[in-house]
């Protein structure tokens, strides 16, 4: 078991450099406007790791807590989108662990991506479903804007041009808007500011992959290093 927590240690300190590593690349194929298909297979790999990092866990559980466990049995560590399904899948996968160590039975369903700031864990989990079972999950560039008007007494209208078309006879903190430049013409009393966000997501899951990968490096460090204490 030793063994184990040593490798989970091992594949943590990986993921965080690996991490660098893709956030490094993000920012070179946001320059260069598109995916470098590298960068896929490293965030596989990453992803995968992470999701080792769970199963070695699982492994741990069971061999401590149910002892009783049918040792063909499959079984995972816990990432369901129900607490009726985590309850069934535990009771099959973890028998007794419930009574035989209750509190690591509740940590765990307090982790489950139905709990608010636990989504992350759900959607790591889609990502390796996609890439183990069909093609390596397409990242696409997203670009989103925003435009800020800000008076002289600090007061701010904020809007998202793409989505607002201003005609004739428009004004803005008492400035008319150029419905040829959808802006407000220039005046001292104002400060305009336009800013375009680029972000890369995950095909079919409209979630930012940088976002989503950082939340798994650190949540799964943070869960391997609460559920260690009821392995050692």
């Amino acid at each position: 078991m030793n063994r184990r927590l040593s490798n989970i240690d091992a594949i943590l300190d990986r993921s965080r450099r690996d991490l660098t590593e893709v956030m490094n690349r993000f920012k070179a194929s946001l320059a260069a406007k598109h995916i470098d298909p590298d960068l896929r297979i490293d965030i596989k790999n990453l992803c995968g790791n992470l999701r080792s990092v769970l199963d070695y866990l699982a492994q741990d559980i069971r061999a401590k807590h149910c002892p009783d466990a049918e040792s063909h049995t499959r079984f995972y560590f816990p990432v369901l989108p129900t607490l009726d399904n985590f309850q069934d899948k535990m009771a099959a996968w973890f028998p007794g662990l419930a009574v035989a160590c209750p509190d690591l039975w509740t940590y765990l369903e307090s982790v489950q991506p139905y709990h608010q700031g636990f989504e992350w864990l759900g959607q790591l989990n889609r990502v390796n479903i996609e890439n183990k079972h069909g093609d390596l999950l397409e990242q696409t560039r997203v670009e989103s804007e925003r435009v800020t008007v800000t008076g002289p007494a600090g007061g701010q209208v904020s809007w998202n041009p793409r989505a607002v078309k201003f005609g004739p006879g428009v004004f803005i903190g008492g400035v008319p808007v150029n419905p040829r430049t959808q802006l407000p013409v220039p005046h001292p009393s104002q400060t305009v500011e336009r800013v375009v966000w680029v972000d890369f997501q995950f095909g079919g899951l409209g979630v930012s992959a940088p976002k989503l990968l950082s939340e798994a490096v650190t949540g799964i460090t943070a869960i391997a290093a609460s559920v260690r204490k009821w392995l050692e």
